[in-house]
């Protein structure tokens, strides 16, 4: 069996971002830039006031006091979206707002809380703005600069730049379109729910997951359903997954009489890489191609399907979509409790991470690990790696763990 990072290794080998497509600038959060945006524009496109107040010339101010104020003449007002007319002059100024452009003559803005507020003559009574307070023409960007590169992440910042340069539309990665399908005659759909609290079915909560693991991940679900276990139907779900740029699968990969995916794949020409990790829960999991369609089996019980596609599925659809950060970085955390391995295997433990007041990170179990124990999943915020060669771990040990959420680093109190 190979290790996990082996696996991972494997997973990635080859897998290319999509191609590029043409998106409106609000639909792109979340996206990767395939194409650099270039600066058309300087921006600043002027010198201007970083406050209200008043522009002065720096020789008409310094040494100014409480004691021993400057008094100039207010020569007009400019407002921010209006341009000045005159040009300051010794013993001058113009009573300016923020953003407003910077009047010739001038190379100092004096805050209004330095003066008396005057409107036709100023006194100012602190001469600390002496050259300071101007946001000068290209501080920000200048015309031709690369304003973010091929390869950015766009967030909240980012769309606000790129709406500042004029970018109504900009060129990030394709999502990629990933079909999911599970596979069982014990499964049914939430549509049929009656069947499953009459005690004959069982609702297939592997495609509910899946899908919305997909969504986080930035892919494009495509439901294909529930196979029965026959080469038929699962040949059928595998030929309507024409068209998609990853499949994932879910049960039908182990070695029961009735697990036929391995089969179907191998009638279908598929490339297998892999069929097992050296990992708990979630050891019976594959990889292959369909051609140039990468596909990954993973385990029927719920807690291995997510933490295998946590593991696999994720880093790939990132990797499609253009990020260079596939993986989540392992934290150390303070273990509250005794964990115990029983076979060599690395662990991957489900756990609610807290932060403790003097932000050490620690970690306690959600509870029996069972893999079918999907509850406790619900619970966790976060996944503790337990090496395989570290079979006892003992209250305040050390180990490390991939944060799940956001909140396990987030608090209900605000505190600097």
């Amino acid at each position: 069996m190979l290790t996990v990072a082996e696996a991972v290794e494997r997973v990635l080998g080859g897998a290319l971002p999509l191609a590029a497509e043409r998106t409106p600038l609000l639909d792109a959060l979340g996206r990767v830039l395939a194409s650099p945006v270039i600066a058309p524009l300087t921006l600043p496109p002027w010198d201007n006031s970083a406050m209200d107040g008043y522009a002065v010339r720096a020789a008409d101010i310094e040494g100014a006091s409480l004691t021993q104020p400057a008094v100039l003449r207010v020569m007009e007002t400019v407002a921010a979206g209006q341009f000045p007319s005159v040009t300051v002059g010794p013993g001058q100024t113009v009573r300016i707002m923020t953003g407003a452009p910077i009047p010739s003559g001038a190379d100092s803005v004096v805050r209004v809380e330095d003066t008396d507020g005057g409107l036709e003559r100023v006194t100012i009574r602190d001469g600390r703005g002496s050259r300071r307070n101007i946001r000068p023409r290209g501080e920000d960007l200048k015309s031709g600069d690369t304003v973010l590169p091929a390869g950015t992440p766009v967030g909240a910042a980012q769309i606000g730049v790129l709406s500042s340069v004029g970018a109504a539309s900009v060129d990030v990665y394709r999502r990629p379109r990933v079909a999911y399908l599970g596979s069982g005659d014990e499964l049914v759909d939430l549509d049929r729910f009656d069947e499953a609290l009459a005690g004959r079915k069982i609702v297939s909560s592997n495609n509910y997951t899946i899908h919305a693991l997909i969504r986080a991940a930035g892919g494009v679900p495509v439901n294909l359903g529930i196979a029965a276990d026959r080469h038929d139907a699962l040949r059928e779900k595998f030929e309507q997954a024409a068209g998609c740029d990853a499949i994932v699968t879910t049960a039908g990969i182990s070695v029961g009489e009735f697990d036929y995916v391995r089969e179907v794949l191998t009638g279908l020409g598929a490339e297998m890489m892999f069929w097992k990790v050296r990992m708990r829960p979630g050891a019976p999991v594959g990889f292959g191609r369909i051609g140039n369609v990468p596909w990954l089996g993973l385990p029927g019980n719920p807690v291995s399907a997510m933490v295998t596609f946590e593991l696999f599925a994720r880093p790939l659809l990132r990797r499609m979509q253009g990020y260079s950060r596939l993986h989540r970085r392992p934290v150390p955390v303070v273990l509250e409790e005794p964990v115990t391995i029983n076979a060599p295997l690395t662990h991957f433990l489900r756990v609610v991470v807290s932060v403790r007041d003097d932000g050490t990170l620690t970690a306690r179990l959600t509870g029996p690990q069972g893999s079918g124990i999907l509850t406790s999943m619900s619970h966790a915020n976060a996944l503790l790696v337990v090496p395989e060669d570290r079979p006892h771990s003992r209250a305040g040990d050390v180990l490390h763990a991939l944060l799940l959420t956001d909140d396990a680093g987030t608090s209900a109190h605000f505190s600097l």
